[in-house]
């Protein structure tokens, strides 16, 4: 294997993502779209934990005040960028399809997706009632 042939791998933080998704500071919207042009062009790869994610979400619903289906769509999108990895891409996938359409957090909604793998124990209601909507729709 030749090391020198391999691809950087980039962790993002959530203001990277966000410079890039609302373009709302021309400076570092244009540092985040170089970034994502590398990423497309495959110059490099972008590894994008959960937590991350989550914080995206957070800052776009809470103070940016966008709608969770505008979330969903735009970060599911993001997740289709050929060079963006995730921990594990299809739960991801399915707690975004689940945010959009459910009245939880995303951090709930993640859990729901994983029920999809694993069973998960909760005393929280609206995660049972979401588990039993993740069942319905897989």
């Amino acid at each position: 294997m030749d090391l020198q042939k391999e691809k950087k791998t980039l962790i993002l933080d959530a203001n990277v993502i966000l410079r890039y998704l609302l373009q709302d500071n021309k400076e570092l919207y244009l540092k985040a779209e170089e970034i994502f042009n590398k990423t497309l062009l495959g110059e490099i790869k972008l590894l994008i934990p959960f937590f991350v994610f989550a914080e995206v979400v957070y800052v776009l619903q809470k103070v940016y005040k966008v709608d969770k289906p505008t979330i969903s769509k735009v970060l599911s999108d993001l997740l289709e960028i050929k060079n963006v990895k995730t921990e594990d891409k299809e739960i991801l996938k399915k707690a975004l399809e689940v945010y959009s359409s459910q009245n939880i957090d995303f951090a709930d909604c993640l859990l729901c997706a994983y029920s999809s793998k694993f069973e998960i124990i909760s005393f929280d209601k609206d995660v049972s009632k979401c588990i039993k909507f993740v069942k319905q729709t897989s």
